[in-house]
């Protein structure tokens, strides 16, 4: 029997897995060095992520089309090469400088993003196209894994936190040379005849697909960044270092439960919408509770384990739905209307919680809870329209 695990999908996976080795740790320590190290009030970290997903939503979008037209390996080489930017945000002198570096990071990977998903998604098919996405994410979220635990180390070692950002461009600059090696395949041109069936689908689809955009970008409200959950807990317990392993514990249980997810044959929508999106709901209102009752760090970490099971469902059946819902050489383009349709929301969202944040943490995560909620409630909706089809 063919494994789904071929020279692509291991060159692919692996570079995920040392890009996020190296722009976790900045994502983990950016709003302690902004908030905490630099004083800066915490709704302008909710600013800085909102700007950097917001625009990150467009520059989604354009990757995801130039992918289409211009070759998917050179538009995920072009973007990962310049993700080192942010790597520079920590020998910054003060937060402003600091929030332009790691925002023109950050867009370099939100530009990269659809077009890596589009070339890894010319090896899933069939059967294995749920397989080959949780083998993705759980490399690119165990790179992430993998960076919080040589961020503690380091820290325990007494490392600046600036020279640790600093180095961070160097598992960067590895996945960058990774994807060199990534032989993509030639796309075919669409025939244009289109028959009574096929139009038949393609208009069920473009339906699902609009569908499916819609409630991506209203979850997208409520998925806010990490970094609230790691200045809860370090601000709550009083260190930086249980703040920082929270994260590792949510991008450990994300890695595993979207392996898990994506090995099984589930129906898309209804799993996307309980094990996703009202999951994560769930999870952000323990940790919401956890902090006005002071129930410790252990339910807040027990809290922070159930977001990240959802996150790992959600990162590997969304685009999961989109090479089921998209012709083959339209799917840079979907996975770029994906990044854009989730950034879109992440803009509003991350300010949102960055304001609420400011007057008491229980107010940012009771709204991030609605609003997942909200999301699910689409997506559910649009499954009851399509039956067991999708």
């Amino acid at each position: 029997m063919k494994s789904f695990l071929n020279k692509n999908v291991l060159l692919i996976s692996f570079s995920a897995f040392f890009s996020d080795m190296g722009y976790q740790t900045v994502l983990a320590v950016l709003p302690v060095l902004l908030v905490i190290t630099m004083h800066a009030p915490v709704y302008v970290y909710g600013v800085v992520m909102g700007v950097s997903y917001g625009f990150g939503s467009l520059l989604g979008y354009i990757g995801g089309k130039l992918a289409d037209t211009y070759g998917r390996k050179k538009i995920a080489i072009l973007g990962n090469a310049l993700i080192p930017i942010l790597s520079l945000s920590g020998i910054a002198t003060g937060f402003y400088e600091s929030s332009v570096l790691f925002a023109g990071g950050w867009l370099s990977r939100n530009f990269r993003s659809p077009a890596r998903r589009a070339l890894i998604s010319d090896e899933a098919n069939g059967s294995d196209r749920g397989k080959v996405f949780g083998f993705l994410n759980a490399l690119d979220v165990g790179g992430g894994v993998a960076s919080i635990i040589v961020l503690l180390s380091l820290l325990y070692l007494k490392v600046a936190l600036p020279l640790i950002i600093l180095a961070t461009a160097i598992p960067i600059a590895f996945a960058t040379v990774l994807l060199v090696f990534v032989k993509e395949k030639k796309r075919r041109k669409r025939s244009k005849a289109v028959t009574k069936a096929e139009r038949s689908t393609i208009t069920v689809n473009r339906k699902a697909y609009i569908g499916v955009i819609i409630a991506t970008g209203l979850f997208g409200f409520s998925y806010y960044s990490l970094g609230f959950p790691i200045l809860t807990i370090a601000q709550s317990q009083g260190s930086d270092a249980l703040g920082f392993a929270s994260y590792m514990l949510f991008l450990l249980a994300a890695a595993i439960f979207g392996y898990i997810i994506g090995s099984r044959k589930l129906r898309l929508i209804p799993s996307l919408s309980g094990l996703g999106y009202v999951l994560s709901a769930m999870g952000t209102l323990l940790l919401g509770l956890a902090y006005v009752y002071s129930l410790g760090v252990a339910v807040m970490y027990i809290a922070v384990v159930i977001i990240g099971m959802a996150v790992g469902t959600i990162d590997t059946l969304e685009p999961s739905l989109i090479t089921q819902i998209k012709p083959r050489n339209e799917r840079g383009s979907g996975m770029g209307a994906l990044t854009a349709s989730r950034s879109a929301g992440l803009f509003f969202g991350n300010i949102i919680m960055g304001v609420l944040y400011y007057f008491g943490p229980f107010y940012s995560y009771i709204y991030a809870a609605i609003a997942a909620c909200i999301a699910a409630i689409v997506l559910l909706t649009l499954g009851r329209r399509f039956g067991s089809r999708i």
